[in-house]
């Protein structure tokens, strides 16, 4: 990695390097803003910058291929910890007989998941679904390793992913390292929350707000680094994200190789079969039937992107009655379907639509029952489609 593959946030980064090219980085810092802005990415950066060997200038930033930088990746470095939400279980290993209980393997099990999730993902935030937060024994263990000097850097960096979920106790154990801090250490917290962190721990940061990645930075760094990624897959990728540039980066590496049978248009397209079948009165039963296929087979993922095309086809539909010169849309290869839609359903309530679309993701989103929740969205969708003003 380095600072050329970072997406956005060039006035943050510029902050960044002149704080370290003066000599005047903080020893504890505070990443906050939207979530998959890239605070993460840019905190490993600077851990991967502080530790590579073949580094030539803070302008450029790390390697990326030395051993230290190869060790980060892999989150194996000695001087970089990165902790955040675990369960208790996995803490529970004092002894060989707790190592071989199967609540703790279990549990790592998990746990190596997910880090394998964060290394094809950088901006994945990582969390234990079964987790109370991130444990004072895990702050304890922080204590611990700094006490102790880096292995050949200059820094050791504790990376606390989520920092908004310190357990109480854990949380005042923090402030008791930040308050007097090593001069080895170097804290990086990152949080879409920060208001919900002790005040007192705030205080002792230098707060860096990141913003929401645009959907022309984003547009500009897949047209550069992905060219083979072209319009409507593009133009999906981008308005489907949203900014959030871990569901970007999850949607680049679950397509296909193949630009005629991309998972995510072939998506979309059942999405909008689905939607046809819905609006005709004799196929109406079919919908009904691919609505339950759909929550079957479709992983909750698949299942995400399923109705969020819905929601960005009826995005355009709504641009082009508000505006029917309207040129940039979603899904600029559907532009007939979008001026028929407009036209026949010209006193849809687009907001409810997009409302009840939206519930639908977050239910998702909070594991709810698939198919209870596409068998309820078809019957309200149905309904409000067949609203007359």
């Amino acid at each position: 990695m380095s600072w050329n593959t970072i997406i956005g946030q060039q006035q943050q980064i510029r902050v960044l390097k002149k704080a370290l090219k003066t000599g005047r980085f903080a020893h504890a810092y505070l990443f906050t803003g939207h979530e998959g802005s890239g605070k993460e990415s840019i905190a490993f950066e600077i851990a991967a910058m502080l530790n590579c060997r073949h580094v030539t200038s803070i302008s450029e930033g790390s390697c990326g291929t030395c051993p230290d930088c190869r060790q980060i990746q892999a989150f194996m470095h000695p001087n970089v910890e990165y902790v955040f939400p675990v369960e208790s279980a996995l803490l529970e290993v004092s002894d060989t007989a707790k190592k071989e209980n199967k609540r703790f393997t279990d549990a790592k099990a998990r746990y190596e998941a997910l880090i394998e999730q964060k290394k094809q993902n950088p901006y994945f935030s990582p969390a234990m679904e079964r987790s109370m937060g991130i444990l004072t024994e895990q702050i304890i263990a922080l204590q611990h390793k700094a006490m102790f000097m880096p292995n050949e850097g200059s820094k050791k960096i504790f990376i606390i992913s989520q920092a908004e979920r310190l357990h109480p106790s854990a949380a005042n154990k923090l402030l008791k390292l930040l308050e007097e801090p090593p001069a080895h250490v170097l804290f990086i917290l990152i949080s879409s929350r920060p208001e919900t962190l002790l005040p007192t721990i705030r205080s002792r940061c230098q707060v860096v707000q990141f913003s929401r990645v645009t959907a022309q930075e984003l547009r500009l760094w897949l047209q550069l680094n992905r060219p083979e990624i072209i319009d409507p897959e593009l133009s999906f990728i981008v308005s489907f994200s949203r900014g959030n540039l871990s569901v970007a980066w999850e949607m680049l590496n679950n397509r296909s190789d193949n630009p005629d049978e991309t998972a995510i248009i072939l998506l979309r397209n059942q999405a909008l079969d689905y939607l046809r079948n819905m609006l005709t009165p004799s196929r109406f039963h079919e919908a009904i039937n691919a609505c339950e296929q759909h929550a079957k087979n479709l992983s909750r993922s698949e299942l995400t992107l399923f109705l969020a095309a819905l929601l960005l086809f009826f995005q355009d539909a709504n641009h082009r009655q508000i505006n029917p010169d309207v040129q940039e849309l979603n899904n600029p290869d559907l532009n007939d379907a979008v001026n028929r839609f407009a036209k026949n359903f010209s006193h849809t309530d687009f907001l409810q639509i997009s409302i009840i679309t939206e519930n639908a993701i977050r239910a998702l989103e909070r594991n709810a029952n698939q198919l209870l929740i596409m068998a309820a969205f078809t019957v309200e969708m149905k309904a409000l489609l067949q609203q007359k003003a």
